[in-house]
């Protein structure tokens, strides 16, 4: 099956939290994680692990909290999951690897169906940004840009 952990939808959490509040406000991690149901156990990992990506900015202290570091506008769904899950592969055969590494690399009629699969849901989840998802979530009609661009 294929499917994102539960860090990874966590970490998705994290960062709509923040975007609800737009650019520059800071929430405690204690904010976000009760208001997104987050284990406390979760919390620091999937915290620094945001951090290492710059996809959030860290600020320790009494008046600390967490912040996005630019618009949500700039910060996509791929984003946020290729930091927790590594690059998206559908399947091992579309990994560049050598030669002989596969009998049937030279007539092979589903690795390019693969690709394209693959491509396909590279480029919606590079075009779902964090303020597409807050418009939704507000119920306020969201005009998504066509999957047209590179990944």
């Amino acid at each position: 099956m294929l499917k994102i952990n539960r860090q990874t939808d966590y970490a998705v959490r994290v960062v709509l939290a923040l975007a609800k509040r737009g650019e520059g406000i800071r929430l405690s991690s204690a904010e976000i994680q009760q208001e997104m149901l987050i284990p406390k156990a979760f919390m620091t990992r999937i915290v620094a692990q945001l951090s290492r990506h710059r996809l959030i900015n860290t600020f320790p202290g009494r008046d600390g909290g967490l912040t996005l570091p630019c618009p949500a506008s700039q910060i996509t769904l791929k984003d946020v999951v290729e930091a927790f899950e590594g690059p998206i592969l559908l399947s091992e055969c579309l990994q560049v690897k050598g030669e002989d590494d596969c009998p049937f690399q030279s007539n092979c009629p589903v690795s390019p169906k693969w690709g394209r699969v693959q491509v396909a849901m590279l480029r919606e989840m590079a075009v779902i940004t964090f303020e597409s998802l807050v418009q939704e979530a507000l119920g306020i009609p969201v005009k998504v840009p066509s999957p047209s661009m590179p990944f």
